[in-house]
């Protein structure tokens, strides 16, 4: 009988690394000196190419979940949803997964249950926002932030909720483009005080904006490098020299599949046939490099490899 491929999993497209494991390789990464670059995925197959290009870890957007569901970015979500797509998507990738819990879903109670949730899906981190509920978009105007103290609550209540140290608790505050960057800060020191391990400043507009929030603040810091939004789009590279730990790019990947995707539909309508479009797709034989085809037929063969003798 042959060995089973190398892996160590039961199946092929199952992560090898334990939920704890990742959760350390995330902190540790976000005190590396080199930035950690998560693209968002919206689905697992997604999840499973960043893996495979090389990024360090994948991120799960709150928005891009709606959108997959046909909502606005408007607070619609359940905590049920956000995290069975969380745990899809971890469940085939050895990157840590960092996901977007919106507000908590609630209360701090809500945001404590959403800790707990979160870990037994075998995620790695998430963060948890200040803005009232429902939130908006963060790169919409009209948003409101909660007082300071009932965003400490939330943290709290999360960082008391946590079973494994290593779970990271990011906070993020879109009080930059509400209160100003200085009431930002003063609250980014309160949330790290409160306990969280990362801060998401939300919407900074220019490299001096990411600059100044990095001199104020000596807890590692995020930074959402998001498409038409309020934040000119610094590269990686720029965002490591001014000491950023960490980058999101959450919607990029749906963006780029729907432009693709409605292109191709339009050309479909136009002329009747897909065949103009062949080598805009993925082949066949590409898809079933990511999805192991090989590994999964050679897991099969040795777990089904036998013979019915006559008396059998």
């Amino acid at each position: 009988m042959s060995p089973l491929p190398a892996g160590g999993s039961a199946l092929p497209a199952a992560t090898s690394v334990t939920a704890a494991d990742r959760r350390r390789a995330l902190r540790s990464g976000l005190t590396s000196g080199r930035i950690q670059r998560l693209p968002g995925a919206f689905s697992p197959l997604v999840a499973a190419l960043i893996q495979q290009i090389g990024f360090e870890g994948v991120y799960v957007s709150g928005a891009v979940l709606s959108a997959d569901l046909c909502l606005p970015d408007i607070g619609l979500t359940t905590l049920t949803e956000v995290v069975d797509r969380g745990r899809q998507i971890a469940g085939v990738t050895d990157l840590p997964v960092l996901i977007d819990a919106d507000t908590g879903f609630g209360e701090p109670m809500s945001a404590a249950r959403t800790i707990t949730a979160l870990e037994d899906a075998g995620i790695a981190g998430c963060h948890l926002e200040d803005q009232v509920n429902p939130k908006r978009c963060g790169h919409l105007d009209g948003k409101a932030v909660v007082p300071t103290d009932e965003m400490v609550r939330r943290l709290r209540a999360a960082v008391a909720a946590r079973r494994d140290d290593a779970f990271v608790i990011c906070a993020r505050t879109d009080a930059a483009g509400i209160e100003g960057i200085d009431a930002a800060i003063e609250r980014a020191k309160a949330y790290a005080d409160a306990g969280a391990d990362l801060i998401f400043t939300e919407a900074l507009a220019t490299p001096a904006d990411f600059e100044k929030f990095r001199a104020a603040v000596p807890t590692p810091l995020l930074a959402n490098m998001t498409e038409f939004g309020k934040s000119e789009l610094i590269d990686a590279g720029t965002l490591e020299s001014i000491g950023y730990n960490a980058v999101i790019y959450p919607v990029t990947t749906l963006r780029l599949a729907m432009g693709a995707v409605e292109a191709g539909l339009r050309e479909i309508d136009d002329t009747g046939t897909q065949s103009g479009l062949l080598d805009r797709m993925q082949t066949r034989s590409r898809l079933y490099e990511l999805l192991q085809y090989e590994r999964y037929s050679a897991f099969d063969s040795d777990i089904f490899s036998f013979t019915l003798t006559k008396d059998q």
